[in-house]
């Protein structure tokens, strides 16, 4: 018993997997706010041409 909970401790492939997800966690919200922030100011750009079109 003893030995099976030292193993236990000692696993590391859990660690990589909560390791690799992590960092894609991390890499999709570095995504998003990229996006979000590009999105916004290709809206206000499209809008000042219509606005410059209009006129």
């Amino acid at each position: 018993m003893l030995t099976a909970i030292t193993q236990f401790i000692r696993d590391e492939e859990g660690a990589t997997a909560v390791e690799y997800g992590l960092m894609a966690a991390l890499i999709a919200a570095v995504i998003i706010t990229a996006v979000t922030s590009i999105g916004t100011k290709l809206t206000a750009t499209f809008t000042e041409i219509a606005g410059k079109l209009g006129s």
